[in-house]
């Protein structure tokens, strides 16, 4: 009866924490582009092609042409300006700061941090070369002179591309018959040299093209073509092509605009990780349009462009479509500062337009699910408790588990929530080229045959003990703090990936996710050490990959045509293994550099990392840990392939479907957008909590290791007079202590831009990694390798691959390579040039570990 009052009180307590889930996370439907007015621009009529920045936190706004007198139509006469006006800080009001050297429109400008550059541009006469950079000092406005431009130019288009400033297109004189081809580009980084030429366009020469930036990529979009008629004058088509410029890549064609636009506010809005927005434009449909003093306005659409899946879709309408203006980033919004609403009419109005994130359908019933779940690890932690009677118990498991359960471990522990969000979005992103970094059947041989029986002779608690024994006292502590260190980063990154999937499920905050979700597995891993750590990654995995399954089924239902045509237009845009380089640059994920960094990335976490080591003590003997292991190295490989195939799927559906995607969305938060938003309801709440079963079995397996390493590898050789029992409770006080940590620094992360959480991981853990690798290695394989060779090698490995992080362009899988070879190389090098340790070594290098058993058997 007892039972059932417990189960009864579970479910009403699971279902109060649904039902509150679900109604702080109800959708709110929303338009997702929110326009809104700014102060108009001090000029009446308002102008076209006005020059437009930020200088400080002010908006400016600079030159421009109208018609002040009368219309075109009317034989009014178009004027340039060279008037300045600033937006103050807080938005409310504009004030004249200065005058351009002369009067000017139609050119190019860039906001950086060192002011606002303005460059060509015409007046009534003929087209400038001109560059100049503007300052403001709050009462006095400055003009530096830049490189000129090669030509004069007008009515092109450009973008500030990192540290680079692009132009591309325009006209090069007011009667020009033909458009330019031609990129250009000025390098800010140092003192401006000249401009440079890049690879022309592989198309027709255009003018009033729009510019786009997003990511490593500058983007050109429509256009008009000239060509001169029989008078030779200048004819226009509207254009439809785009294309895209990467360094190294050169030019590419991209997807086609869904309608001809030209003189688009330009440079195009770049929304999240991979949006760019055309907003309005000349389509061209109304061109020669009679009685222009009736004519009713440009294109009001506003495009949205995927920069990963190469589709448009219409993300929305604009009130009052301007053409021939710039667009601006100022603070949190894209302001398009005036501009010309019809043939010769211009408009003072100053629009405002920021971009919603859409909240998904995260319901009562989901909530349920997921606070089932999250209730279920706690209560299974709980009834672990009572098993855990010595630090034996509570770092070992009291040796009690089963080798299949220690393997679904250590498969479990090495998975966590990266794989299951941030895979998925590396596959969406760039194809399958990171799967070969599966190099666990290579390093299988290698760790049973050489590595496990160093652990499980020497009875260690710790990985960490060996080190004492080979070497001496402070290369264990070196090692173990080192250790210690990449945990808490690790714990980090682990909380914030689940914590922004529920975040965006619903509309709970990131913050109070990572508190929350912190807070459960400090929990569960105080209660249950690591017996009820192992055997809640074994529900969490049946969790997890079960998820994972139905998600991936999900998805191939949606996407239409099905699998065919899913891995037909997979392979058209080169989402599988088409993306792999062969070449020998480190510097990109190559071949080489993919499959040596993660064997020596994985020699890390089943050599030196104890939350993996961890799992060889815990089974009864060496030869079912050998088991574990291999169970663990066989389940990875397929595991991570749904995960790719998941990444590649979701690829294919929101290219057919583009308009389901939310734009301000991270790319690690593509597979639990659709989660939420596609899944039937309950269904969406299990895979949720699948992804916070691949978080918790990653940290519940890392505090706890963490705990080993801080009682075993200092409290206890510090104290060696403390009872067992003052062990335990020092252990279960650091896994509180840690837990807390790395939760605090997962709400440091919530303040920066992190694009791809994996990458950060993978980098992270290079840093230190192959550094602790180097000296197993080192102890294990050179018998002459002394304590202080040892020491002096880490030390070198880790400032090595500092300088290699912080001052080389080199990738982040070469790091683990970088650590492991400087530590034993130079850790070799040294020890040959000193004296020999005087220690036994009988059992604790590669060489004598046939003695010791030997030893062991007289």
């Amino acid at each position: 009866m007892r039972i059932v009052d417990r189960v009864g009180s579970l479910a009403r307590c699971c279902f109060i924490i649904g039902w509150v889930c679900g109604t702080l996370a109800g959708a709110r439907a929303q338009e997702p582009l929110q326009w809104s007015d700014l102060p108009e621009i001090p000029n009446a009529i308002g102008v076209a092609g006005p020059f437009a920045g930020t200088l400080g936190n002010e908006l400016v706004v600079a030159g421009g042409a109208n018609f002040p007198e009368a219309p075109p139509w009317e034989g009014g006469t178009k004027v340039w300006h060279d008037a300045v006006v600033a937006l103050s800080a807080d938005g409310r009001q504009w004030r004249t700061i200065g005058n351009l050297p002369s009067p000017r429109a139609y050119g190019v400008s860039v906001s950086t941090e060192d002011g606002l550059i303005l460059i060509g541009g015409s007046d009534a006469s003929r087209h400038y070369t001109d560059v100049t950079r503007l300052t403001y000092d709050g009462s006095t406005l400055s003009f530096e002179a830049l490189p000129p431009l090669p030509e004069p130019l007008a009515n092109m288009c450009g973008a500030l591309w990192g540290k680079r400033v692009l132009v591309f297109g325009g006209t090069t004189d007011p009667a020009a018959t033909e458009a330019s081809d031609r990129l250009w580009s000025l390098d800010l980084s140092g003192s401006a040299g000249d401009w440079n030429e890049l690879p022309v366009l592989p198309a027709a020469g255009r003018m009033l093209a729009t510019a786009g930036v997003q990511g490593d990529a500058f983007h050109v979009f429509g256009g008009v073509s000239l060509e001169p008629d029989e008078d030779g004058k200048p004819v226009r088509t509207y254009l439809r092509d785009a294309y895209r410029y990467r360094n190294g890549e050169g030019w590419s064609r991209i997807a086609d605009l869904p309608v001809s636009l030209a003189a688009t506010p330009t440079p195009a809005p770049a929304i999240g990780a991979a949006h760019l927005l055309l907003v309005g434009g000349d389509d061209g449909s109304k061109v020669g349009f009679e009685p222009l003093a009736e004519h009713p306005g440009f294109h009001d659409q506003v495009h949205a462009y995927n920069t990963i899946t190469d589709a448009w879709n219409v993300a929305g309408r604009v009130a009052r479509p301007s053409v021939t203006v710039p667009v601006v980033k100022w603070r949190d919004r894209w302001v398009i500062p005036s501009g010309e609403i019809r043939p010769g009419v211009r408009t003072p109005r100053v629009s405002s337009l920021t971009v919603a994130s859409r909240k998904a359908n995260f319901g009562w019933l989901d909530g349920t699910v997921l606070a089932a779940y999250l209730l279920a690890v706690v209560a299974l932690g709980s009834w672990f408790m009572r098993r855990n009677r010595t630090t034996d118990d509570f770092f070992r498991g009291g040796g009690r588990v089963p080798w299949w359960a220690a393997g679904i471990s250590i498969f479990a522990t090495m998975l966590s929530s990266i794989t299951f969000t941030a895979i998925p979005a590396k596959a969406y992103q760039s194809g399958w080229s990171f799967y070969l970094a599966n190099s666990y059947l290579i390093l299988a041989p290698l760790i049973v045959v050489v590595y496990l029986p160093f652990f499980r002779r020497l009875n260690a608690t710790t990985a960490y003990e060996y080190l004492e024994l080979r070497f001496d006292l402070l290369i264990r502590r070196v090692a173990s703090l080192l250790f210690i260190l990449l945990q808490l980063g690790r714990i980090a990154v682990v909380i914030f990936l689940p914590a922004l999937a529920l975040s965006t499920a619903t509309d709970f905050d990131v913050g109070w996710c990572i508190l929350v979700m912190g807070v459960l597995v400090i929990l569960y891993s105080v209660l249950g050490g690591v017996e009820g750590v192992i055997w809640t990654d074994v529900l969490q995995t049946v969790v997890l990959m079960g998820g994972a399954a139905w998600a991936l089924v999900a998805i191939l239902v949606n996407v239409d045509g099905g699998a065919g045509a899913l891995v037909t237009t997979a392979n058209e845009h080169d989402k599988f293994f088409q993306s792999v380089n062969w070449d020998w640059d480190l510097t990109h994920d190559s071949v080489l550099v993919i499959v040596v960094g993660s064997v020596f990335a994985n020699l890390f976490s089943y050599t030196a990392s104890q939350d993996v080591v961890q799992r060889y003590v815990t089974t009864r003997d060496e030869r079912t840990a050998a088991r574990a292991i291999w169970t663990g190295f066989l389940i990875a490989p397929i595991a991570q392939a749904i995960f790719f195939a998941i990444g590649t799927a979701l690829f294919v559906y929101y290219r057919q479907h583009p308009a389901e995607l939310d734009m301000t969305r991270p790319i690690d938060g593509v597979f639990p957008q659709f989660i939420v938003d596609r899944l039937p309801v309950g269904v969406s709440g299990l895979v949720i909590a699948a992804i916070f079963a691949a978080a918790q079995s990653t940290l519940s397996s890392t505090l706890n290791s963490v705990s080993a390493a801080v009682v075993t590898d200092f409290y206890r050789p510090w104290f060696p007079s403390s009872s067992d029992a003052r062990c335990l409770a020092i252990a279960r006080g650091t896994t509180v202590v840690i837990g807390l940590l790395g939760t605090s620094v997962a709400l440091v992360f919530t303040s920066f831009d992190v694009r791809s959480q994996w990458e950060l991981f993978l980098s992270i853990l290079g840093l230190f990694g192959g550094t602790v690798a180097g000296l197993f290695a080192l102890g294990i394989f050179d018998q002459r390798a002394t304590s202080l060779g040892a020491l002096l090698g880490a030390v070198a490995s880790i400032l090595i691959v500092a300088w290699l992080k912080f001052f080389t362009p080199i990738h982040y899988f070469i790091y683990p390579v970088a650590g492991v070879i400087a530590c034993v190389g130079i850790g070799t090098i040294i020890s040959r040039l000193l004296p020999p340790d005087r220690r036994d070594l009988t059992g604790l290098t590669w060489a004598t570990l046939g003695r010791r058993e030997e030893s062991t058997r007289s």
